[in-house]
């Protein structure tokens, strides 16, 4: 990426004096992570972090608003409900109800689904503010779509990253290039796998608050991350917009939220002003860089006199002259994206797993050009399908990765579900239009080989009465703890005969009939199993009661029924 990506707009010595005291101040208090340069951030070459692929972020890396919080704390005042703000704390502080309302609604939700990522409101507030000045202020309906769309600058690798279209126009309008799209900028590849439906009316918009934080919200949780730790905060923040300048940025947001913040009515929020590519942040539907002023030069009217612009001389006529030759502007070199002809398997071994298992094999593919050229640095996007709940680490079913030097994207490892049986994971060229691989998985039942009672008590009982022990067994597989496997209990006829008796002990349903065979048991996460009360009929005898379980475990339990001794 561009180094110029961390380039923040200074005003001035004043400006640039706050910046400091700013940062200097919330780098004091809790903000993790948060790393200063001598000028208090005011670095204008940042360079991206080593951890993330400048070429794989949600935003493509796209400019974004440079504005740090005030040096007071956010108090708000009895005026805020109202819109009106008691001071400069008070007003960066001030949050739109409706986008507020959907932060802390991803919060919950994720808190849900990912508890163990610990997603805190505030740092989806703090990347609001950042990408999109929290929705350009509130400017949002009351179902949270924004009124006009927000873009951010065409990704045509001139100052910005170069991302050639993925979506064909469908998010962005550009049939070109890719731009970041909606409060969140999301760029059109990201959003096709990561975006959510957050208000629950079917259908997944970037451009809509509610469904783009849900969709930040489970961007940030990738990979297992758990962002009350200062280490995968910072992956997670960079793998946004990959910059020390927006992480630092964000941080110190994600700091000011949390000592306190208030809602003001939609549309009422304070916009931002500077941006990391040196544009205007003010005014506008695309936070993109700005036009020229349209106003003809000379005609700002600065101290009270005529707007009239002055008259300019007459032109002359220059004497004919015959035009230097011109030389052809070359055509742009071609995108590393642009050289693919096709994609191959890497040398993926097997892919199977038990149910609840992490698979111990990683699909690999390789771009290649027609000659059979690895090609570095592109996009490859595995998507999981097919009747399965397995997932990649981190809960998603799409993966996108960069490849490396040597041409390779490998997956994130694949977590199986508890559906057993097979399904594909494809892979395919984000932004180039060429035939995918498809990877045949299977997720295999959960096994054990060995069943044993926990307890040696004898099993007996009178005729006609009820077993005083229930019987309670566990399961291993090669030694280790056999959890959620399944298992078929049946009071048999003989040791040799397997057919469900028709006499002897029983189990009982809800109804109080006689069950002689239990099936769909399962075994705890501590890999036992306990049985239903046992009762007897009127015959005594010895009788057998056998389970068995995915894998051919098998255990038989001697049940004697007795009269009792007089």
């Amino acid at each position: 990426m561009a180094a110029q990506f961390g380039r923040r707009v200074v005003k001035g010595a004043a400006t640039t004096a706050v910046a400091a005291l700013a940062v200097a101040a919330l780098s004091a208090s809790q903000a993790p992570g948060v790393t200063d340069t001598p000028q208090g951030r005011q670095n204008a070459n940042s360079q991206p972090s080593p951890d993330v692929n400048a070429d794989d972020s949600a935003t493509g890396n796209s400019p974004y608003y440079t504005d740090l919080p005030p040096l007071n704390s956010p108090t708000p005042s009895p005026s805020a409900s109202s819109g009106i703000p008691g001071g400069a704390g008070n007003a960066e502080a001030g949050i739109p109800a409706t986008v507020l309302d959907a932060y802390k609604k991803a919060e919950t939700s994720l808190a849900g689904s990912k508890p163990g990522c610990n997603l805190p409101w505030q740092l989806l507030a703090a990347i609001g503010k950042v990408e999109s000045g929290q929705a350009r202020g509130g400017n949002v309906d009351a179902n949270g779509t924004t009124i006009t769309p927000i873009l951010g600058p065409v990704l045509n690798g001139v100052g910005f990253a170069r991302i050639t279209d993925t979506d064909g126009g469908a998010y962005d309008g550009d049939t070109t290039h890719d731009r970041a799209v909606g409060p969140m900028q999301f760029i059109p590849s990201t959003w096709e796998w990561s975006g959510r439906d957050g208000n629950g009316d079917g259908k997944k918009d970037p451009n809509n608050i509610y469904d783009a934080a849900l969709a930040a919200g489970h961007y940030l949780c990738r990979f297992n991350w758990d962002l009350s730790d200062r280490a995968d905060l910072r992956r997670a923040i960079l793998s946004y917009n990959n910059s020390t300048d927006y992480l630092n940025t964000v941080l110190s947001w994600l700091e000011y939220y949390r000592k306190g913040t208030h809602e003001v009515p939609d549309g009422a929020g304070s916009l931002p002003s500077g941006r990391s590519d040196g544009s205007s942040g003010t005014g506008g539907a695309s936070p993109g860089p700005t036009s020229p002023a349209s106003t003809p030069p000379g005609s700002h009217n600065s101290g009270g006199g005529s707007t009239k612009p002055k008259p300019k001389p007459p032109a002359t006529t220059p004497p004919a002259t015959t035009p230097p030759a011109t030389t052809p502007p070359a055509s742009p070199s071609p995108t590393p994206t642009q050289t693919v002809d096709h994609l191959e398997d890497a040398g993926t071994g097997k892919l199977t797993a038990t149910a609840g298992d992490t698979f111990a094999e990683k699909i690999s593919a390789r771009t290649e050009t027609k000659a059979g050229k690895a090609v570095a640095k592109v996009r490859v996007r595995f998507t999981i399908t097919g009747d399965t709940d397995t997932v990649f680490t981190g809960g998603e079913s799409v993966a996108t990765v960069v490849t490396n030097a040597s041409g390779v994207a490998t997956a994130p490892a694949l977590k199986a579900g508890e559906k057993t049986g097979g399904f594909k994971v494809r892979a395919t060229v984000v932004g180039r239009t060429v035939s995918g691989l498809d990877y045949a998985a299977t997720v295999t039942a959960r096994q054990a080989d060995a069943l044993a009672r926990t307890a040696d008590t004898a099993l007996t009982c009178v005729p006609g009465g009820e077993f005083a022990d229930q019987v309670e067994v566990k399961a291993t597989y090669k030694g280790a703890v056999a959890d959620g496997v399944a298992a078929t209990a049946t009071l048999i006829k003989a040791a040799d005969d397997a057919t469900e008796n028709d006499k002897g002990p029983y189990f009982m349903d809800a109804d109080g009939k006689t069950v002689r065979t239990l099936a769909g048991l399962k075994t705890g996460k501590d890999g036992l199993l306990k049985l239903p009360k046992l009762y007897a009929d009127d015959t005594a005898g010895t009788y057998l009661l056998r389970i068995t379980t995915t894998g051919g475990a098998t255990l038989t339990v001697e049940l004697k029924v007795a009269a009792a001794a007089s």
